[in-house]
Order: C-alpha cells, then structure tokens, then sequence
C-alpha cells in the first residue's frame, strides 16, 4: 500500500514538473501560430488563428535559409563523424595500446574543454583570416571537428576502459593487426556509443550561433543560426510570429534526428559510462 502510495505521488509529481517543462514549448507553438497582424503580446497565452505554415514561410525567405541549410547539413554530417572516429582513435591509443604517458595525452586533448571558447574568438578568427580559412566550408568543418574531439576522446575512453583486456590479447594472438583490431571489434562493440556522441555534438554544431557569426560571412558558409538571427536585427523587419516560427523550423531537424536515435542514444548513454 506504502508503496503505491509513493508511486503515485512520483507519477504526479513527474507530470507537475513535466507540465513546467513543456510551458516554453507551448508559448512558442501558440505564437509562432497567431498571424502576424493579429499578434498581441498581451494574449501570448492564448490560441488566436493558425498561419503556422504562412509564417514558416515569411521566416524562410526573409532569413534566406535555403542557402544555409545545405552548409549546416554537412557541417553538422561531417565535423561529428570526423570528431567521433578521431575520438575513438585516441581512447583506443590510450587505453588499449596503453600509449607511453597515456594519461598525459588525455588530459592534453581535452584539455580543449577547460577554456572558454570566448577566449579564443580574437586568435581563432586572426589565424582563420591569415590562413584563408575564413568563410570556408572547410575552415568550418575543421574548427567543429577540433571542438568535438575532447568530448569524444573522453567518452571513448571512458568505454574502452570497460573492455576486458583479454579481448585484445586474444585477438593479437589470433594475428589481426592494430588497426584491424581498431576497426573489426572495438569501434563494432562501441557503436552505440558512438552514435550516442554523434547526435549530442550533431545537435551541438546545428545550434551554434558563436562559431558561425565569427568564422563565416556569406550565405553559402554561413550555419542556419546566425541566418536566423537576421530576423531579429534591426533591418530584419520580421514579426515575432514569424521570429518564432523560424526558432520552430530550425529546431525541427535535431528534434527528428533524436527521436529517430532515441534507442541508440539511450543505449549509449547506458554503455558509456558519462
């Protein structure tokens, strides 16, 4: 009886919290929704009309996000996978061919989470400018690669730590080489960690505004989030239905690419140990 009792106290207090949880969620729907002349910031709580498709549409255009969603797929596709295998690669060195001051190299590589990344805006932008890297698709792809690695290399090593040292051992004796080894049985069993880190720092690089608004210039470079951010400028001229219809739109894709890992993602938070 004790037992059902505190059941459903937890049941309710878990749909309480995921009601607060959801409210953020229902004030954009709703207003991204009203049209765009018949918005009023004192009825923000309330359903009035349906032109969620109409204000998609304005948001689209006037941010020009066509040109930008292409430059984000792949940066958001390439720089995580780059990030993931690079990641796994070190964890792989450090912990199962117990590389020389393994332990040193870890703390070396993710010692690029430490420092804010603020502080190297002024540097990273004077060497992307020198080198001809500025508004590139490549200096892009490069600078979301080397953000990524540490989380990946912490992660996978993390893993790879679980892995009984026999299973190496056996293979070595079975005459498969390093990177076979590498490729055949470690990165296979890690596959759900892996893609657990793929959609995390994907989710990451689709949402970056920082990196995107000082690395990049044109609309053929720029990610989709500093494009949007041109519908709240001053010459944007764009209504708050339409602002938020385009925060909406944006926020679609890593919310499809979640629901369609969610099984891989929990695996692999399960199997990672983080």
């Amino acid at each position: 009886m004790k037992n059902t009792s505190s059941g459903s106290v937890r049941t309710v207090l878990l749909a309480v919290l995921g009601l607060i949880w959801l409210l953020p969620v229902y004030l954009l729907v709703v207003n991204a929704a009203k049209p765009v002349d018949g918005y009023n910031a004192a009825t923000v709580w309330k359903p009035d009309g349906f032109s969620l498709f109409a204000n998609f549409a304005d948001a689209w255009d006037k941010a020009a996000l066509g040109g930008t969603v292409l430059a984000t797929t792949l940066y958001s596709v390439v720089a995580p996978v780059l990030a993931v295998l690079i990641g796994a690669a070190a964890g792989y060195a450090i912990v199962v061919l117990r590389l020389r001051r393994g332990f040193l190299w870890f703390v070396f590589i993710f010692g690029g989470t430490i420092f804010p990344l603020q502080m190297v805006l002024m540097p990273l932008f004077s060497g992307y400018a020198s080198s001809g890297l500025y508004d590139t698709r490549l200096g892009m792809v490069v600078v979301y690669t080397a953000i990524s690695v540490p989380f990946s290399a912490f992660v996978m090593r993390n893993f790879f730590t679980g892995i009984a040292r026999s299973v190496f051992e056996a293979a070595i004796v079975d005459g498969g080489s390093l990177f076979r080894i590498f490729r055949s049985i470690y990165l296979p069993m890690a596959g759900s960690a892996l893609a657990a880190i793929f959609i995390l720092q994907a989710t990451f690089v689709w949402n970056d505004l920082l990196l995107g608004l000082t690395l990049s210039q044109s609309d053929s470079v720029r990610p989709i989030m500093p494009a949007l951010t041109g519908l709240q400028s001053t010459y944007g001229g764009a209504a708050l239905p339409t602002v938020l219809a385009g925060g909406l739109l944006v926020s679609l894709p890593t919310v499809v690419l979640f629901l369609a890992a969610q099984r891989f993602f929990s695996r692999g938070l399960a199997l990672g140990q983080f």
